[in-house]
């Protein structure tokens, strides 16, 4: 029974691998079409198609949303019962059927006409009325399900989903979506905090601890203890960073001399500190900190002033360490 059951599983995943393979050499025109045609949408992406075909739109819009093009699961059975005035004449409908001759989908053409928006279709059968109706027609066709009755849709969906990641990533690459980009549509979960910038987690404003090369001893302690990061940053009379003082400074100052209090910040900082610029990714910083055996980085604009401070307890705090 074992073996039985290992040798039917592994030809269900040979079939659906095969499925998707078949796919590769069949791309042509059509595809640069539909891409095309999703990059010129001027307003959402419409994607609808029944039943498991269905499931796979769901999949499609959320792939396309969560890369740049807004997009939308359009279930054709409530398109017909009013919910086709979610689209506009600059809308794109994508659709997926396998058959082609869905009779929910197949009811929508006429209005989608009607309405103007372009269409799109992913089905099994070119010639279909689905891939006849459409302004742009992807061959999606399967030699067989991997279900062993060729009943259930197992390898049809499965291609259906991988043709649609393929024009995601292809209307992503024509787009121009950069990771920044991806990070700003990411604010949770781990790819939000893979992809957190540094000016998300510094210390900021009236939050980021500075004094003035003048400044006495006194006021540099006042700084960093209210600030609580263990350090300040040191600026010059312009406003631009001329060097830091830190808890390790302070330290080694007393065990060359008792009498701290007369210094002021200009004499006793260390000149030239690690500095990094605010659009940097967050994992760089905690990089460079590990590399520096440093706690705290500090973010510097262009012109070298001071725009926060950011420290490695911060990143503990997002879970990134």
């Amino acid at each position: 029974m074992s073996t039985a059951t290992l040798e039917l599983a592994r030809t269900v995943l040979r079939t659906e691998a095969s499925a998707i393979l078949s796919l590769v050499d069949r791309l042509d025109d059509d595809f640069v079409r539909a891409v095309e045609t999703l990059c010129g949408c001027r307003g959402r992406v419409a994607v609808t198609g029944m039943g498991k075909s269905g499931i796979i739109c769901r999949k499609i819009a959320a792939t396309l949303s969560s890369t740049g093009t807004a997009a939308f699961f359009l279930h054709p059975g409530e398109a017909i019962h009013g919910d086709l005035g979610a689209l506009r004449d600059d809308d794109v409908v994508l659709t997926v059927s396998s058959s082609g001759e869905t009779e929910e989908v197949v009811r929508l053409l006429e209005s989608i006409r009607r309405i103007g928006a372009r269409m799109i279709a992913i089905t099994g059968d070119p010639q279909s009325t689905l891939a006849r109706a459409a302004d742009v027609s992807i061959n999606c066709g399967i030699d067989a399900e991997a279900c062993p009755l060729n009943l259930a849709p197992t390898a049809s969906t499965t291609a259906a989903l991988a043709l649609g990641d393929a024009l995601a990533m292809a209307v992503l690459v024509r787009k121009g979506f950069r990771e920044e980009d991806f990070a700003a549509l990411h604010p949770g979960g781990g790819l939000g905090r893979r992809l957190m910038r540094v000016e998300q987690a510094m210390h900021a404003g009236d939050l980021a601890p500075i004094v003035t090369t003048s400044a006495r001893m006194p006021d540099v302690f006042h700084e960093m203890s209210s600030k609580r990061l263990g350090m300040t940053c040191v600026v010059d009379e312009d406003g631009r960073l001329a060097g830091v003082f830190t808890d390790g400074d302070l330290r080694r100052l007393m065990m060359r001399t008792p009498d701290v209090l007369g210094f002021t910040a200009g004499e006793v900082m260390t000149r030239q500190p690690t500095t990094i610029e605010r659009r940097l990714l967050a994992v760089e910083a905690l990089k460079l900190m590990e590399e520096r055996k440093i706690t705290s980085v500090i973010v510097v604009d262009a012109a070298g002033r001071v725009e926060g401070v950011v420290h490695l307890h911060d990143l503990w705090h997002t879970q990134m360490v």
